[in-house]
């Protein structure tokens, strides 16, 4: 890119070029040069608005946690329409046909975003967490109007939910679940106090 062409939104033009990066190639292929020169600036573009690289993919981090929250916070206007199986597994569907997969082993493989992201995000991983907490709030709502079964533990529910997703997706290269076999999985999970 030419010297004093300004850049608009510079930090969502990084994180982008993160993302394809890491849907593309992996963790391993994300390095500050393949993150500028995906983003169609100069390498010290990146280093004027971040620290370090690992700054800049802490702040990736969080900022997709963050953007996750679109993609499964329509659980919170479906609470009592459509089924509880079909809502959860389309919240699902989202976020791991998302960069969300990727993250997971981004911050697996990076020992330097690990420790600065438990600095300011105690424990799991943030767009796996946040993801859970949302479904465990939809589950809470669907048990108070009777959806499913009383004795269910809706934060359990969420981070079982959440890992199972994970595991039927976490192979990038292999098929993706099937809509049917997600929404099977997610039915043999919630206990159901009616028709699903």
């Amino acid at each position: 890119m030419p010297t004093g062409v300004a850049l608009r939104d510079v930090r969502e033009q990084l994180f982008d070029a993160a993302d394809r990066i890491l849907l593309r190639s992996g963790p391993e292929a994300l390095t500050s040069r393949a993150v500028t020169v995906g983003a169609g600036c100069a390498k010290g573009v990146l280093h004027r608005h971040f620290t370090d690289f690992d700054t800049f993919l802490t702040e990736y981090v969080l900022d997709r946690s963050t953007r996750m929250d679109a993609q499964v916070l329509f659980l919170r206007e479906a609470a009592g329409t459509g089924t509880v199986a079909g809502n959860v597994a389309a919240a699902l569907t989202a976020l791991f046909d998302s960069v969300a997969v990727a993250i997971v082993a981004l911050v697996t493989f990076r020992d330097g975003l690990r420790a600065r992201l438990r600095e300011t995000w105690p424990a799991g991983i943030p767009v796996l967490t946040r993801a859970a907490e949302i479904l465990a709030d939809y589950l809470e709502d669907e048990r108070a109007r009777g959806r499913i079964a009383a004795t269910a533990d809706p934060a359990t529910l969420g981070a079982i939910l959440i890992g199972t997703a994970h595991l039927l997706h976490a192979d990038r290269t292999g098929p993706a679940p099937t809509p049917d076999d997600l929404l099977r999985t997610v039915m043999a999970i919630i206990p159901s106090v009616g028709p699903r």
